[in-house]
């Protein structure tokens, strides 16, 4: 059986949820966890296909293809990787800045635009992702996923005024206005072993994701009634978010995710630019 990674986020429960409630039938052995995590089995050989952090697979090519026709992608404000300031960001050169534990993607996001965009360098201490924790010993603080989500809305409502806060910045608002360009998060990932045992089971697998995107797309009430029962969000947030991310990987994303890559390598995170190869387009 296929073993396939789960991100514990609500940014994939849309995919996910035709397949655990049966819409969409697909056997597999489903293995959940953070990006990282998620990284880490894949990497060592304990996961088949996984959403991957972007910025992972680009920085482990021999990992092999990834889907096609599917990623976790936002084009502009993605509203769960945000950057919350105790001052203006260009004020912060030469400090540390705390990043989350959880994704290699949005840190390498955030060094990049540091670098590219404001013009600045800052040094970037890994933590928990515990944001009180966070700014009680740096001026800045990564959060990425539900974590985030939980944090802006708890700001929303009236909460973090002990943070001292200064801002909020969307990562993907500022990638945007920086390059034009759609955000590639996360990709899904086929090991090359995978490949190389059961090459006729990848397209079964790529047709249930485009069949749970379908569904997903039809039956946005049905997603929206689960995602209440499992997380503590109000409806307005879910329904905002829902609009918010996208699972797309067509030529635009795909030069949206390449593009990372060069921006990536310009600024030392990886040793030289990447090329996606993506099944279908290029199984040689």
């Amino acid at each position: 059986m296929i073993r396939l990674g789960r991100v514990d986020y609500l940014n994939v429960l849309p995919i996910y949820y035709a397949f655990e409630s049966g819409a969409v039938p697909l056997t597999a052995e489903f293995v959940r966890g953070v990006p990282a995590l998620l990284n880490e089995k894949f990497l060592s050989g304990e996961l088949d296909i996984t959403p991957i952090s972007s910025i992972a697979y680009a920085g482990q090519p021999q990992a092999g293809w990834v889907l096609p026709d599917v990623s976790i992608s936002a084009d502009g404000r993605v509203a769960s990787i945000l950057l919350f300031t105790r001052r203006p960001v260009r004020e912060l050169r030469g400090e540390t800045l705390a990043v989350t534990t959880s994704s290699a993607t949005s840190v390498a996001l955030l060094k990049i635009l540091l670098e590219r965009h404001y013009g600045i360098r800052c040094a970037l201490a890994p933590q928990s992702p515990d944001l009180a924790a966070m700014l009680a010993e740096h001026p800045a603080a990564l959060l990425i996923g539900d974590d985030a989500l939980q944090a802006a809305e708890a700001l929303r409502q009236g909460g973090l005024g002990g943070l001292g806060l200064h801002d909020v910045i969307d990562l993907g608002l500022v990638w945007k206005e920086m390059t034009g360009l759609p955000m590639v998060y996360a990709l899904w990932a086929i090991r090359h072993d995978y490949v190389k045992r059961q090459a006729g089971e990848i397209d079964r697998v790529a047709e249930a994701f485009r069949q749970a995107r379908t569904w997903s797309d039809k039956n946005p009430q049905e997603v929206l009634v689960e995602a209440r029962r499992r997380y503590e969000f109000p409806e307005e947030l879910l329904l905002d978010y829902f609009r918010t991310i996208r699972y797309d990987l067509d030529n635009l994303y795909q030069h949206a995710a390449e593009t990372f890559f060069a921006e990536a390598a310009k600024v030392g995170v990886l040793p030289a630019p990447v090329k996606l190869k993506v099944w279908g387009q290029d199984e040689g």
